[in-house]
C-alpha cells in the first residue's frame, strides 16, 4: 500500500514546477487564513489596479505614452473611490438610518396586512400571526442593541479604517506604475523552466481581468439603473435599495433571490397591492431580465462557461473562508482550481502489451 502511494506521489510531483506551485498555493492560503485582516488594503488596491488596467491597456493601444494612460487611469480611480466616500456613502447610510427608524411602523403596517389572512385562508390563524409579529419585533430590537454595541466596538478601529482610506489610493498608485517591476521580482523568485505556471497565469490573466471588470461594471450599470428606475417609481430608500440591487450580482443566482425581497416587502409596505406595486415588480423584473440575458453575456463573452452548481459550491466554499472577498472572487478562484487540473502534467500511461507486428 505505501508503495502505492509513493509511486502516485512521485508521478504527480514529478517535476519541480509542480512543487512550486503546490507550495505557493499553500503560502497564499496560509496568509489569507491567518492574516486576512492585514491583507485587506494589499487585496483590496491590487483588485482596483487590476481593474484600471484595461484603461491604460485601450490609451496604450490608441498610441497614448505610458505616463499618460497611467495618470488617466489613476485620476478616474481617485475621482470614483472619492466620489463613493463622500457622496454616496452619506446617502446611503442617511437612508439606512431613516429605514430602521420606520421600522417599527413598518412592521404595524404589515402586522394589519397579514392579520387578514385568517379570514382569507384557513392555513394562518390569528394567534400564529401574532406569534409572528412578537418573534420579529423582538428580533428587531436584538437587531438594534447589536448594531449599537457593533458601532461602540469598531470605534477603535475608526483610525484604521481612516489609514485604509488614504493607503489604498497611494498603493494603487504604486502597483499601477511599477506593475512591471512589482512582477519581474516576484517572478525572480519562480523556477527559470516554468511552462505550467505561465499556461496557469496566461489563463488567469484573461479571465481575471474580464470577471474583475465585467463584474465592476456591471455592478455600476445595475445600481445605477435600479436607482433611477426606483427615483421616478418614487419608491422609499431608492439609493440604499439600488446599492443592494447592485451588490447583488456579485452573488451569482443567489444575490437576486435574496434582494428581491427587502425590494418588493418596501413597495408592498409602501403602496400595498396597488398600481404602484405592480408597476415596480414588472421594473424590477425587467432590470434582472435584461441583466441576466443582456448584460451578463455582453461583459463576460470570454468567461468560463461553469455549470450552475459548481458556480454555488465555489461562492459557498471561498464565501466561507474569506467572506465578501471570497464571494466576490468565487468564479475566479473556482478558474484557477479549474486551470490547474487542466494544466497539471499528466504521466504518460505505458501499454502492458506490445502492439502486434504488422502482417507483411
Amino acid at each position: 500500500m505505501l508503495g502505492i502511494v509513493r509511486s502516485w506521489f512521485d508521478r504527480l510531483f514529478a517535476e519541480e514546477e509542480t512543487v512550486v506551485l503546490l507550495l505557493l498555493i499553500a503560502a497564499v492560503l496560509v496568509m489569507m487564513l491567518s492574516l486576512g485582516n492585514v491583507l485587506v488594503p494589499i487585496v483590496a488596491s491590487i483588485v482596483l489596479a487590476f481593474m484600471m488596467q484595461g484603461i491604460i491597456a485601450r490609451l496604450s493601444r490608441a498610441g497614448a505614452p505610458q505616463w499618460l494612460a497611467i495618470a488617466v487611469a489613476y485620476t478616474v480611480f481617485v475621482s470614483v473611490f472619492f466620489g463613493v466616500l463622500v457622496v454616496l456613502l452619506p446617502l446611503v447610510w442617511q437612508q439606512l438610518i431613516n429605514l430602521f427608524q420606520e421600522l417599527p411602523t413598518m412592521l404595524r403596517k404589515l402586522q394589519h396586512v397579514l392579520l387578514v389572512l385568517p379570514e382569507r385562508s384557513e392555513l394562518f390563524t390569528e394567534q400564529q400571526i401574532r406569534e409572528w409579529m412578537a418573534i420579529a419585533t423582538k428580533e428587531l430590537g436584538s437587531v438594534g442593541q447589536y448594531l449599537l454595541s457593533f458601532s461602540i466596538a469598531q470605534l477603535p478601529n475608526l483610525l484604521g479604517l481612516m489609514i485604509n482610506i488614504v493607503l489604498i489610493p497611494i498603493l494603487v498608485f504604486f502597483f499601477l506604475k511599477d506593475k512591471a517591476t512589482i512582477l519581474g521580482w516576484l517572478a525572480s523568485f519562480l523556477p527559470n523552466h516554468r511552462p505550467l505556471l505561465s499556461a496557469v497565469w496566461s489563463e488567469m490573466n484573461v479571465q481575471v481581468a474580464n470577471y474583475v471588470r465585467g463584474k465592476a461594471v456591471e455592478i455600476v450599470i445595475v445600481g445605477v439603473v435600479s436607482y433611477i428606475c426606483f427615483e421616478v417609481i418614487g419608491l422609499n430608500y431608492p439609493a440604499l435599495l439600488a446599492l443592494l440591487v447592485g451588490l447583488s450580482v456579485v452573488i451569482p443566482y443567489i444575490g437576486a433571490a435574496v434582494v428581491t425581497l427587502p425590494v418588493l416587502l418596501v413597495g408592498y409596505i409602501q403602496w400595498g397591492w396597488g398600481g404602484e406595486f405592480f408597476t415596480l415588480f414588472m421594473v424590477y423584473s425587467v432590470i434582472q431580465g435584461l441583466d441576466g440575458n443582456v448584460l451578463v453575456p455582453l461583459l463576460f463573452s470570454e468567461a468560463v462557461n461553469m455549470h450552475p452548481v459548481a458556480i454555488i459550491v465555489a461562492v459557498l466554499v471561498f464565501g466561507g473562508l474569506w467572506g465578501i472577498w471570497g464571494v466576490f472572487f468565487a468564479i475566479p478562484l473556482a478558474t484557477l482550481v479549474k486551470a490547474i487540473i487542466y494544466a497539471w502534467p499528466r504521466p504518460v500511461r505505458q501499454h502492458s502489451a506490445a502492439k502486434a507486428p504488422v502482417a507483411e
